[in-house]
């Protein structure tokens, strides 16, 4: 049986872009979170993966029916044996071999040594199915259990149909409805003691079924699940399974992820560059999910179901994916991008807060910032609309102006708030200085220049928000509000330092203190990261690092400078510090922009030198190949953006800045009918310099264009070769 799924798994291959994508990609770690082999269809709800540490770890602890959202839990549990049924069999972890996995976007399947059993799955967009294929002779048993404490309930409806509820978040009950391919019977364990019953309830239910007398060796579990009701639940499974096979539904999902990844067509690179590519540009694909059902949505930011004739999206970290994500999709999927917005329009309704990070049971308190503001900024400034600008302002303003600015808290604001209206900044705290004010979190701190800057862009985006809708006087207030980031600037340091609520500096070094992560001060990266966090006046910073040629000076010392301590002690402290380059962290967000900002110097070229180092060093085609975590597409996004050759620094501002393709030619199909095409001439390893750049025929000197010239279809044609052109895209 090994030498034949082996074979199987080694020709499972697929011509076309689908075969450079690889979801092992990243399985392991730097120092925190690995990706994941999420198998699902593109931006839907149903989503699996097997429960493992990581890549490395060989054994699986269980499947679940569903991954409810991105790092925050799973439901219902199911687990084959062949080994009957006790407690040591709900616990015992499932050895697999690496060699004999299947990771595909749209299938998984992989052998249980120990067991003899081989593990095959494909999802839906609220369904899926396993297939289960087990040794012959011997006893077939199939396991299902909770993720989640809570009421809950396995109950056994005819011969081979279950149905079953889970309890998410303390107060969300996902339903499922499953079907099974042959009769068997059911029960529960209480102990080691073995009872057959029609239904067992309360909290983490367990049940097994077995399957005494099966025809088949394989035995398929076609079930879906619901937000909404167990009715809905059998609604959804009618609606995509009734009728369906496994390969069917593989097939299916197989055309769903062709349609995304033929969208953008790459020519020239490495096999490794390609793969790298596009199994980043899978990543992107993984969130926000669409969880309407039958034009219908449970919502947690009021725990009621609303009718809808649009999607409802949830599932999304704007901390993370609004530096990229967001404007990846403005290019890729505008009409989606609109859905997503209107939901979050319809979050703000329901829940009186525009949200920032929304996922299913409401906005996830997490991060700084209210980069929701960035997001709709982004949208309306490249003339993306569907959705209701007048709300989508009002929830702006609200967070604006009445929520608390307080890392990884939600709710009204507070005297630190009124301390930033008035003062221009957060206020910190100096070194062993005990916290005062009880809703900062323990944990978190309050990260006063990290906060100060991501609101200084926040204020900017909802100034530019104000007046395209016509509110002259509120886009004055926020023009002067997203000046602050001024007030923390310290001419000794050079870079942003935090001030106590006396205005008097404290004396830190910017480099290490400041706790775990620099939180006190900065946010899981230190003050060389944050310096450069002002994307909405890169002029205005440039002035206050003198000029120009200092500011050049600043981020060649950024990518040089020393840890003045040894690299254990360092990320012991900064565990997100990864991917490090001097004091550049290429595995944290608020890096992304950082090599672009050459371009706004006399030495565009060293963007371009900067980009292929830190593609090349830190995305690799492998387990390790992701550098931080990377949060469902946030830092993926970057890898996609820069292989094409350009990027979004600042969003908001509907303009890309060029870097270095690693690709001949980049041809992107927009849904407007037209192609945007970038051609880069003489492109290699090696030839990453651009020599001259033309767009749509005519001469480009400047290493910007238009997301208009995008949309519209147009050609920019880059020549490169093996040493810098130092005039190119130099300001005259």
């Amino acid at each position: 049986m090994g030498i034949s799924f082996s074979v199987m798994a080694q020709n499972d291959k697929f011509d076309g872009n689908l075969g450079y994508v690889d979801p092992s990609i990243g399985n392991v770690g730097q120092l925190l979170e690995p990706t994941r082999p999420t198998v699902q269809l593109p931006n839907q709800m149903m989503r699996m993966y097997p429960i493992r540490k990581d890549y490395i770890d060989d054994q699986i602890s269980s499947f679940p029916l569903l991954i409810v959202s991105h790092r925050l839990g799973q439901a219902f549990s199911i687990k084959p044996t062949v080994s009957g049924v006790n407690e040591d069999s709900y616990n015992a972890r499932m050895t697999y071999d690496h060699d004999l996995e299947v990771l595909q976007p749209w299938h998984y399947s992989t052998y249980l040594i120990d067991d003899d059993i081989t593990v095959k799955y494909v999802p839906g967009k609220r369904a899926g199915i396993y297939q289960f294929d087990f040794p012959e002779n011997r006893e077939k048993h199939i396991l299902l259990s909770m993720f989640n404490d809570g009421p809950s309930q396995w109950k056994f409806i005819s011969h081979n149909e279950i149905t079953g509820f889970e309890t998410y978040h303390g107060d969300i009950k996902i339903f499922v409805y499953a079907v099974l391919s042959e009769g068997g019977t059911f029960g529960t364990l209480t102990g080691n003691k073995i009872t057959e019953t029609k239904q067992v309830a309360g909290n983490k239910s367990i049940a097994w079924v077995r399957f005494p007398g099966a025809e088949s060796k394989t035995i398929s579990v076609k079930y879906a699940v619901s937000f909404i009701s167990a009715d809905q639940a059998k609604k959804n499974y009618a609606e995509e399974l009734s009728g369906i096979t496994f390969d069917q539904l593989k097939k299916a999902g197989q055309m769903a992820w062709e349609k995304v990844m033929g969208q953008i067509k790459v020519t020239g690179g490495t096999e490794a560059q390609k793969r790298s590519f596009y199994s980043a540009l899978y990543r992107c694909y993984e969130r926000p999910v669409n969880i309407l059902e039958g034009g219908k949505y449970y919502s947690g930011y009021d725990k009621k179901v609303h009718d809808s004739k649009r999607p409802f999206y949830v599932d999304d970290w704007m901390w993370d994916t609004y530096l990229a994500h967001h404007p990846l999709r403005t290019i890729l999927n505008p009409a989606q991008e609109e859905d997503i917005l209107n939901s979050y329009i319809n979050m703000f309704e329901q829940s009186g807060w525009m949200p920032t990070f929304p996922v299913l049971f409401g906005d996830h308190a997490c991060m700084n910032g209210f980069h929701s503001a960035v997001v709709f900024t982004d949208a309306l400034n490249k003339g993306i609309g569907g959705f209701d600008a007048e709300k989508a302002y009002k929830g702006m303003f609200k967070n604006a102006t009445q929520a608390t600015m307080l890392p990884w808290e939600n709710g009204p604001k507070g005297p630190l708030e009124d301390f930033y209206y008035k003062e221009g900044y957060f206020p910190a705290l100096h070194p062993e200085e005990k916290e005062t004010f009880a809703m900062v979190h323990n944990f978190e701190k309050r990260q006063a220049v990290a906060v100060t800057l991501g609101h200084s862009y926040d204020d900017w985006a909802l100034a530019q928000f104000a007046a395209k809708i016509g509110k002259t006087k509120d886009a004055g207030m926020f023009t002067h509000r997203a000046l602050n980031y001024r007030n923390l600037w310290s001419n000794k340091e050079m870079m942003f330092m935090p001030k106590d609520d006396k205005g008097n500096w404290i004396d830190i070094d910017p480099k290490y203190d400041g706790g775990m992560g620099g939180r006190d001060y900065f946010d899981e990266n230190n003050g060389w990261t944050y310096m450069w966090q002002v994307q909405h006046d890169i002029p205005g910073l440039m002035e206050l690092m003198g000029g120009k040629i200092n500011f050049e000076a600043r981020l060649d010392q950024l990518f040089r400078e020393g840890l003045d301590r040894s690299k254990q002690e360092v990320q012991v402290k900064f565990p997100d510090f990864t991917g490090i380059v001097g004091q550049y962290s290429m595995g944290n967000e608020p890096s992304f922009h950082i090599p672009y900002l050459y371009n706004y110097t006399g030495s565009p070229w060293k963007t371009q030198k900067r980009i292929r180092m830190l593609l090349d060093v830190w995305f690799k085609d492998n387990i390790f190949g992701i550098p931080g975590d990377e949060d469902g597409g946030g830092m993926t996004a970057f890898v996609v953006f820069s292989s094409m050759g350009f990027y979004p620094v600042t969003p908001g501002v509907p303009v890309y800045t060029i870097g270095s393709p690693v690709f001949e030619s980049v041809v992107i199909d927009l849904q407007n009918g037209k192609q945007f095409k970038l051609i880069a001439k003489n492109c290699s390893v090696i030839n990453k310099y651009i020599q001259h750049a033309t767009l749509n025929g005519v001469v480009l000197d400047t290493p910007f264009f238009k997301h208009e010239d995008l949309m519209a279809g147009g050609e920019l044609v880059l020549v490169m070769g093996p040493k810098p052109n130092k005039q190119w895209g130099v300001e005259k």
